[in-house]
């Protein structure tokens, strides 16, 4: 079943404990960040302790409820343009926020997530598959109905040999 619209943000309001999510490509084209991707290439840039969203708003009611987001990054460098813009714009105010972002930097080792796609596990049982073309762009959302014992091992995986996103930067 493909998810989008309400279906798509019920998953986001209605988990119970967590929303995890594994990032694997090194860009997403998605529409809505065109105006903020330009912003950023222009060197217009975010006051991290003034930031607001949607997001940030829902991340920090979630976590005063008890719930929680993350998400591993995994990437090799140099950075992206994309991912440049990813850290900037979104990763630090959402962490800020309270989102456990972690970074699995792949540059100088095997990458044990290799022919993992990108998808967002919620609360350990419910599993989304994000699928993307080859340049970013999403294709769709299809609710995975299988068993998600193997995503959980994945999300085992990811967290374990990976770094908390404010230590990647600063080291």
């Amino acid at each position: 079943m493909l998810l989008d619209g309400d279906e798509w943000r019920a998953m986001f309001r209605d988990f119970r404990t967590e929303a995890w999510r594994l990032e694997t490509l090194p860009q997403y084209l998605m529409p809505q960040e065109e105006a903020e991707i330009q912003a950023f290439r222009d060197g217009k840039r975010i006051d991290l302790q003034s930031y607001r969203s949607g997001y940030t708003d829902r991340i920090e009611r979630q976590r005063a409820e008890g719930r929680t987001n993350g998400r591993v990054r995994i990437l090799a460098r140099p950075l992206s343009e994309y991912l440049r813009f990813e850290f900037s714009r979104y990763y630090e105010p959402h962490v800020l926020a309270g989102e456990d972002i972690r970074i699995l930097d792949v540059t100088d080792r095997e990458n044990p997530l290799v022919d993992v796609q990108d998808f967002w596990l919620f609360d350990r049982s419910t599993v989304v598959l994000m699928n993307y073309g080859p340049d970013g762009r999403q294709i769709n959302r299809e609710l995975y109905e299988g068993d998600p014992a193997p995503f959980i091992a994945y999300q085992h995986i990811a967290v374990t040999e990976s770094v908390p996103f404010s230590e990647y930067v600063s080291g």
